[in-house]
C-alpha cells in the first residue's frame, strides 16, 4: 500500500509527469527509429551488397561533418534558452529567428563546400548521384526544430515527426529497392523523409506556436555565433574522431569493410540510445532542478555498465541477424561496446552536469583534447589495422572524453567538500 501511495503521489507531480511523458516519447522515437533501419539492414546488405552499402555510408559520413556545422550547438544552447524562456513569446521569436538565420547561412556555405569536394575528388565524382541525393539531408536537418520541442518539453512531437521519416523510409526500401542497381534510391528516400519532417516541423512552429521569424541583423548574427562557439566546439569536435573514423575507413579500406563496420556500429548504438534518451529527457529538467543530479548519476552509471555488456553477451545473435561472417567482427563489436560506456560517462558529467551548470568551457577543453587525439590517431590506426583500428580509435577517443570529465567532476566535488 505504501508503494502504491508513493506512486500515486508521484503521478500527481507535474515534473514527474513531464519527465515520464518525455521519456516515453523519446524511447519510442529512438528505439523505433533505430529498429526500423535495423529491420531493413539485413535486406539492404543482401540486395545491394556490403560494398554499395559502404558507398552510401561514405556519402552520409561526408554530409555528417556539415550537419554538425549547421547545427552550431543549437540542439544544446537553443534547447536551454527555450526551456528558460518558454513562457516568453517575444524571447521565443528571437531564439527562433537566431536559429533559423544562422543555420541557413551555414547551410548555404556547407552546400558550396560539399559540391566542390564532390566534383574535385574523383572517387566521389564517380558516385556523384549517390552523393547529390544524400545532400538534401542537410536541408531537412536544418529545418527540423528538435531543439524547440525539447526545450518546451513536448518531445512527443519529435517522436511523431521522426517516426514519420523512418516509416516512410522503411516502406520505400522494401517496395522500390529490388536489385543491386537500385542503391541510388536509398539516399533519395532518406533525404525525402528528412525534408518532409523538416517542413512539417516548421509549419507546426509557425501555426501551432505562432512563432514569427524576422531578420536579426549582422550584429545579432555575430553575437550568436560568438556566444555559441564554446559549445559548438564541444559538439563539433567529436565529429573529428567519430565521423572521420567511418569516413577514413571508407577511403582507406574496401567499402564492404565500411559496410560491416557501420552495420555492427548501428546495432551497438541501439544500446547507447537508451542512455541517451534518459540524458536528453533530464537535460531541461536538470536545468531547472539541479539538486537532482546525484540520484540521476547513480542510476545512469549502473545502466551504462549493463548497456555496454548486452551486445557483447549477445554477439552470436547479432552476427546471425546481420549475416556477418568475418574474423574481425567480434573484436570490433567488443571495442564498440566498451566505447558505449565511455560516451555515457560524457552524457552524465559533460551534458547534464558541467553544461547544465554553465561550465561549458570545461567540457570544451576536454572535448578538444579527446577529439584532436582521436583525429590524429585515426590515420595510423585505420591504415594499419583497418576495421579494428577504426573501433579502437572510437574507444580511445570516447574514453578520453568520458573518463576525463569523470575525473574533473570528482576533482570539483573534492574541492567543494574541503570548503
Amino acid at each position: 500500500m505504501k508503494i502504491l501511495n508513493k506512486l500515486k503521489k508521484l503521478s500527481k507531480n507535474k515534473d514527474v509527469r513531464t519527465l515520464t511523458e518525455n521519456f516515453v516519447s523519446l524511447s519510442l522515437l529512438r528505439v523505433v527509429g533505430l529498429l526500423l533501419p535495423l529491420i531493413t539492414l539485413p535486406y539492404v546488405l543482401r540486395v545491394l551488397g556490403k560494398s554499395n552499402y559502404g558507398i552510401i555510408v561514405l556519402a552520409i559520413s561526408l554530409i555528417n561533418y556539415f550537419t554538425a556545422l549547421t547545427d552550431y550547438s543549437f540542439r544544446i544552447t537553443a534547447t536551454r534558452d527555450v526551456a528558460i524562456n518558454k513562457n516568453n513569446k517575444r524571447q521565443l521569436d528571437l531564439i527562433y529567428s537566431n536559429v533559423i538565420t544562422v543555420r541557413m547561412l551555414f547551410c548555404i556555405l556547407s552546400t558550396i563546400i560539399i559540391l566542390i569536394i564532390i566534383f574535385l575528388y574523383p572517387p566521389f565524382r564517380e558516385e556523384i548521384v549517390v552523393f547529390l541525393l544524400t545532400l538534401p539531408i542537410l536541408f531537412g536537418y536544418v529545418l527540423f526544430p528538435e531543439w524547440f520541442f525539447q526545450g518546451i518539453e513536448k518531445m512527443r512531437y519529435i517522436t511523431y515527426l521522426n517516426l514519420g521519416i523512418k516509416s516512410f523510409f522503411t516502406i520505400c526500401i522494401f517496395i522500390f529497392i529490388r536489385d543491386i542497381n537500385d542503391y541510388w534510391m536509398y539516399p533519395m528516400f532518406n533525404s525525402l523523409g528528412y525534408i518532409g519532417a523538416g517542413i512539417v516541423g516548421q509549419m507546426m512552429l509557425t501555426r501551432k506556436y505562432k512563432l514569427r521569424y524576422y531578420w536579426v541583423g549582422k550584429k545579432r548574427i555575430k553575437s550568436v555565433i560568438k556566444n555559441n562557439f564554446p559549445i559548438f566546439v564541444n559538439q563539433f569536435l567529436p565529429t573529428l574522431y567519430n565521423n572521420t573514423t567511418s569516413f577514413l575507413l571508407g577511403i582507406m579500406a574496401p567499402t564492404y569493410m565500411l559496410g560491416i563496420y557501420d552495420a555492427i556500429k548501428k546495432v551497438v548504438e541501439l544500446f547507447y540510445t537508451f542512455a541517451s534518451i534518459i540524458a536528453r529527457v533530464f537535460f531541461p529538467f536538470l536545468n531547472r532542478v539541479k539538486n537532482a543530479f546525484n540520484k540521476y548519476k547513480k542510476v545512469m552509471l549502473i545502466i551504462g555498465v549493463i548497456l555496454a555488456l548486452i551486445p557483447i553477451l549477445s554477439y552470436k545473435l547479432i552476427f546471425w541477424y546481420l549475416d556477418i561472417n568475418n574474423n574481425y567482427a567480434l573484436p570490433c563489436l567488443i571495442l564498440l561496446s566498451i566505447s558505449v560506456f565511455f560516451i555515457i560517462l560524457y552524457d552524465i558529467f559533460g551534458l547534464n552536469f558541467f553544461i547544465v551548470n554553465n561550465q561549458d568551457k570545461i567540457v570544451m577543453r576536454n572535448t578538444i583534447y579527446a577529439s584532436v587525439i582521436g583525429f590524429i590517431l585515426a590515420f595510423p590506426l585505420i591504415n594499419y589495422w583497418g576495421i579494428i583500428g577504426a573501433a579502437l580509435n572510437l574507444v580511445i577517443s570516447r574514453g578520453i572524453m568520458g573518463l576525463g570529465l569523470t575525473y574533473k567532476y570528482s576533482k570539483s566535488k573534492m574541492i567543494i567538500n574541503k570548503l
